[in-house]
């Protein structure tokens, strides 16, 4: 049987003794009943592996020693979606869900002309994130930026292959084809419900972004998200 698998928010290499906080101890000794010489695994989320051993099953303050540590190291590709928020916060929590699972490197909300804006609750999406990697097993979890504008990110964004998804009826390119594995840094910008206006479509344009399509239907903001996140990620 596997061992259940926990996040910590900071580890140091070398530490042999970890307390966890008080819901996770409450996870681990009153809901899975674990006493003092089982074990788990722990992650920091940017590529530790921590193999601990209870020992002390205290309900709130359990702690326990680090038996074995091992460094797994990140993909060399690194990709980032750009992502409108949404005026249903569900559907986005999805996407997040979906994306890390998938294992993409970082994640933008987006600000847009047509974006119907909401008050952002990092701490809750950052859990989501947390969930969705303890529950596909990785040790990497995405990047979560607070939400940007949409302008001032293509202004500023450096990664080697920059694209956009957009549905205006112009020349675009199939992103299954676009995508250069060799290229080690990749974003993709998805738009708001009702797509990005045509003065944010030219201004990426003028900045290097590659216009493409995700598939020959019309995809919902958060399905396209999830759909670029997978072909970006192919290797």
């Amino acid at each position: 049987m596997a061992l259940p698998f926990f996040y910590i928010p900071a580890f140091e290499s070398g530490q042999r003794v970890v307390t966890l906080d008080e819901d996770t101890s409450k996870h681990v000794v009153s809901v899975l009943r674990m006493q003092k010489g089982e074990q788990l695994y722990l992650t920091n989320g940017e590529g530790y592996l921590l193999t601990a051993e209870v020992a002390d099953d205290h309900r709130k303050k359990c702690v326990v020693n680090i038996v074995e540590e091992r460094f797994v190291a990140h993909n060399t590709r690194k990709v980032t979606v750009a992502i409108s928020l949404l005026k249903n916060a569900s559907r986005l929590e999805w996407f997040l869900e979906k994306a890390t699972e998938i294992g993409i490197s970082e994640i933008v909300p987006l600000l847009c002309e047509r974006t119907e804006r909401q008050h952002f609750r990092y701490d809750r999406m950052q859990g989501i994130l947390i969930s969705a990697m303890l529950q596909s097993q990785q040790v990497w979890m995405p990047k979560l930026h607070e939400p940007q504008p949409l302008l001032q990110l293509v202004e500023q964004a450096t990664q080697q292959q920059k694209f956009i998804a957009h549905c205006l009826e112009e020349e675009r390119t199939s992103l299954a084809t676009a995508v250069n594995v060799n290229m080690t840094s990749q974003i993709i910008l998805i738009g708001p419900e009702g797509d990005f206006s045509k003065a944010e479509i030219d201004h990426a344009l003028a900045h290097n972004f590659a216009p493409v399509i995700l598939g020959e239907t019309r995809l919902r903001t958060e399905t396209a998200g999830v759909v670029a996140a997978t072909l970006l990620s192919i290797r």
